[in-house]
Order: C-alpha cells, then structure tokens, then sequence
C-alpha cells in the first residue's frame, strides 16, 4: 500500500509560507490577519478552529476566533469586511441551518472569502487545492484517468470537479443516491470522496491499484471519520490518503496560503501607489 501523506507535503508549503509572511512583515508592514467566525460549542468545529489558530501562530499570521449567534452572525462578518486589517475571513462550517449557512457565506466579502465558498470568491476552495496539490505531490497523473467524485457538495464535490473539467480531465460526480454507484466507483481509477457518511466506500467497491482520496469527515462515537470503511485499509494494493494526515493538513496549508495571498494584493496596491507618487514627486 502506498500512503499519501499530507503532512510531509505541508511541512515544505509551511516553510514557504513562514517567508513570505516575514517578508510581508518587514517589506511592507503588513501582517496577515484571518478572522474565523463559528457558531456553538461542537468538538469538531472547535478542534478544526484549533488547528487553524496553531498554525497560523507557527507562521505568524494573527488568527482571531469569534464566536458569535445566529442572529449577530451577518453583522459581524460585515463588520470584518469593513476591517482594513482582516485579509481572510471564514465561516467554520458546519451550521445546523442550511439557510443561515448560505445568508453567512454570501456576506463574506469576496476579496476576503478565502475558503472560496461565497459563489464569487477569487480563491479555489482550500480542499480543492489540497486535494489537488497532494496528488500532484506524489505525482499521480490524471491525465487519461476516470476519475469519480463522490459527493456533490459546494466544498468539495462540485468545485473539485469544476477545476478538473476545465484541465480536461474525464471526471463523474456521483452520489449517495447514485443508480449502482458500486459499479462507478470499481470502474474508476482514481476516486475522491467527500460524502460526510461513515463507511460509505467498502473494499468490494475498489479495483486494485486504484487511488482513493478520503475527504469525507464526520463525527462518530466521539471520533472524527472519513468515508472509507475499516475493510478498505487492510488492503496492500491501494493508493491512498491515511485515517489522519492526508487531506486535512494541506487543507489548513491552503487556507492560510490564500490568506498569504490576500495580504500580498494589499502589498501590490501599496506598491502601485508607492510608484504613482514617486512619479508625481518627479514630474
């Protein structure tokens, strides 16, 4: 069996982001700020917020954590679109409420919607770009692959599949209600799933060689699962990401590098506007 571990990849991307933060603090004066907004105490959202915090701690980018309500939500993140010091705002997902879920995403300024999950966000959903940049880290070529994507959803599913069209790539996008979904999954070479449902993905449902990417995650019995069942990793002739370290790790790498580029276009405006007076100050 081959692991496709995350960790390792975002170790060499954490080192490149500790850099230009240094630099964007001494060349410029700015320091890159994320604000992640949740609502309730739920051990999952409170320990992805956690990660966030730390890592942005390691890099120094100042990471806020505001909790707030469901009727004070809208506003606060208004508030922080107004903030000239916050380059990135997030929504920790999930809300028990499909509908403020979509009220809160859409508030988020899209220049500062770095998870890219506002419908007119400039950034790629961070677990697209981590799921992305694993398979392209232990060169796994798509190219000439069927690829099936398990889960339709707005953070995984449907961007994934938007991104691997547009290269060309031969991409189906099922379900849980998918007609004989088995038979999809077992005629793909590569597969990502991100369904959210414990077990979902069993051994039978595999060929042999084929790359399996976990991005599913749900709570069960107090622990946080993917959508592989415990069958699938006791197979040796699979590709495929670990129970914890796969896409999760560069998912936290790609969000702050979003951050990382948000301050940067704050840099390049200082820049512009450094140049335009320079050549007033001549004329």
């Amino acid at each position: 069996m081959k692991i496709l571990n995350g960790s390792e990849i975002a170790g060499y991307i954490k080192e490149r982001q500790a850099k230009q933060v240094r630099a964007l603090r001494q060349s410029w004066k700015i320091i890159p700020h994320l604000a992640i907004v949740q609502m309730g105490e739920h051990h999952v959202i409170n320990k992805y917020a956690k990660l966030k915090s730390a890592y942005g701690e390691d890099i120094l980018i100042e990471v806020d954590v505001i909790d707030t309500t469901a009727a004070d939500i809208v506003e606060k993140i208004e508030k922080l679109n107004e903030d000239e010091n916050v380059h990135g705002i997030i929504v920790q997902l999930p809300l028990a409420d499909k509908v403020l879920t979509e009220k809160a995403l859409a508030a988020v300024a899209p220049e500062k919607d770095i998870d890219g999950l506002g419908g007119k966000s400039a950034y790629i959903p961070a677990t697209v770009s981590a799921i992305d940049w694993l398979l392209s880290g232990y060169n796994i070529e798509l190219t000439g692959k069927k690829i099936a994507i398990i889960g339709k959803g707005k953070l995984v599913g449907a961007p994934l599949a938007k991104l691997w069209r547009s290269a060309g790539l031969d991409v189906t996008i099922c379900d849980t209600k998918t007609p004989d979904l088995s038979a999809e999954i077992k005629a793909s070479d590569v597969i990502v799933t991100a369904t959210g449902v414990p077990g979902l993905i069993k051994s039978d449902m595999l060929r042999s060689d084929a790359v399996v990417v976990d991005a599913g995650t749900a709570s069960l019995n107090g622990k946080i699962v993917g959508d592989l069942a415990d069958d699938v990793r006791s197979r040796q002739d699979l590709i495929m990401t670990p129970i914890t370290g796969g896409v999760g790790p560069l998912t936290v790498s790609a969000l702050f590098d979003n951050v990382i580029t948000a301050a940067q276009r704050i840099a390049n405006k200082k820049g512009q506007q450094d140049i335009k007076h320079d050549a007033i100050s001549v004329k």
